[in-house]
C-alpha cells in the first residue's frame, strides 16, 4: 500500500528563502549550527508526496551519513499498523534535501539491504549451497500474487538454476487485509520445526488450497492435512497451533521485513536487489542470468563469495559458506 503520490528518485529542494535560524552564540568560538525545523520539513514532504491526513509523519533527527557535508534524516509514514520509511540527505547549510539512493563505486549497490539480509536468522529454503545468487522472497500465504509468484518460483528456479540459485522464503502477512495469513505462517514455522522438508509439501498445499481456507477453518484443514503427512506429527503440531509457540519467529519476520522496506507482497531481493511487487519469469530469468555472470567477476554477494557459516541451516554442514552473510570473510 502506497501512502502518497510517487515522484522522481532524486530531487533537491530549497526550505523557503529565508536563511536557517542559528542559535544565539554563547561565545566567539561558538560555532553555529543550522536548524531543522521538523514541522517545516514535514509540511514541505506532505505536500511533496502528498500524503494523506490519515497518515502520521515522523522524521528522525538528521544524523551524519557516507557522504562528505551530507547529513541523513529517516522519514517514517505510519497509516494503523502498516509503515514505511525512506531516507533524505540533507545539505550542509540546511536548505537543500536530496530525496534517493547514494551508491558507493567500490562496493556492490545493494550493500546496504545485503547488509540487513545477513542479520536474518534461520528460514526455510531450496536450491544449491554455495550458489552465485541468492533469492530471498517475504510472502503471505493468502495473497492472491504471492499464490501466483510461488508457482513461478518453485516451477523454474530449481530446473532452470539447479547450481546457481539459492532460495529463502520470510514470512510477511498482512493481517489488516488478509485474516488467516499469520495463522497460516505460524503453522507453516510448526511444521518447519518438525521437519524441514516438509515446510515445501505445506507450502504447496495452502497455496493450492487458498480459496477453500478461512479463518473459521484454518486449524482443521491443516490438522486435515497434517494427517496425510508421514513425517509430521499431528498431536504435536496442533499443540504448537494452540499456544501460538511460533508467533515470535512470524513477528521477527515482520520486523525484518519493515527493516528492507517491505510494504507489500510478494516482495523478492535477488543477491539484494529489491523488486517489490510480483515478477514474471521472463523478467525474473534475466535478472538472474544477469546477476550470475556479474558475480563471476565481482563475487560480492551469493553464497560462493567467502564467508562463514553463522546460520543453523537445516542441510548445510557446520562450515563453510553463510548463505546470508556476504560481507563477512573467512578468518
Amino acid at each position: 500500500m502506497r501512502f502518497f503520490v510517487p515522484v522522481a528518485l532524486c530531487l533537491a529542494f530549497v526550505f523557503g528563502d529565508e536563511k536557517p535560524k542559528v542559535p544565539v552564540e554563547k561565545s566567539k568560538t561558538a560555532v553555529a549550527k543550522p536548524s531543522f525545523d521538523k514541522v517545516a520539513v514535514e509540511t514541505y514532504l506532505r505536500h511533496l508526496l502528498a500524503v494523506i491526513p490519515e497518515v502520521q509523519v515522523q522524521i528522525d533527527d538528521p544524523k551524519p551519513s557516507a557522504v562528505p557535508d551530507l547529513r541523513q534524516f529517516t522519514v517514517r509514514l505510519i497509516y494503523g499498523q502498516q509503515s514505511q520509511e525512506e531516507t533524505f540527505y540533507l545539505s550542509k547549510d540546511g536548505r537543500e534535501v536530496i530525496r534517493g539512493y547514494v551508491y558507493n563505486l567500490t562496493q556492490n549497490p545493494f550493500k546496504e539491504d545485503l547488509d540487513k539480509l545477513s542479520k536474518i536468522g534461520l528460514a526455510p529454503s531450496f536450491g544449491t549451497a554455495g550458489a552465485p545468487v541468492v533469492v530471498v522472497e517475504f510472502s503471505d500465504f493468502e495473497c492472491p500474487m504471492c499464490k501466483e509468484e510461488a508457482k513461478i518460483l518453485r516451477k523454474n528456479l530449481t530446473a532452470a538454476y539447479p547450481k546457481d540459485v539459492r532460495f529463502y522464503f520470510k514470512d510477511f502477512p498482512l493481517e489488516q487485509i488478509h485474516p488467516w495469513a499469520k495463522a497460516a505462517a505460524m503453522a507453516a514455522r510448526c511444521v518447519f520445526n518438525q521437519n524441514p522438508a516438509a515446510f515445501w509439501t505445506y507450502h504447496d498445499w495452502i497455496f493450492e488450497h487458498q480459496e477453500q481456507i478461512t479463518a473459521a477453518n484454518l486449524k482443521d484443514q491443516v490438522l486435515t492435512w497434517a494427517k496425510s503427512q508421514k513425517d509430521i506429527d499431528g498431536l504435536q503440531l496442533g499443540r504448537c497451533i494452540d499456544t501460538r509457540a511460533t508467533e515470535p519467529d512470524i513477528d521477527k519476520n515482520i520486523a525484518e521485513g519493515r527493516a528492507l522496506a517491505v510494504t507489500g507482497t510478494p516482495t523478492l531481493f535477488i543477491n539484494g536487489r529489491h523488486l517489490g511487487q510480483a515478477v514474471d519469469w521472463p523478467t525474473l530469468r534475466s535478472i538472474i542470468e544477469n546477476e550470475i555472470e556479474y558475480q563471476k567477476i565481482a563475487k560480492d554477494a551469493g553464497e560462493d563469495c567467502g564467508c562463514d557459516v553463522k546460520l543453523n541451516i537445516p542441510g548445510l554442514p557446520p562450515a563453510g559458506v553463510s548463505p546470508m552473510d556476504p560481507h563477512k570473510k573467512k578468518q
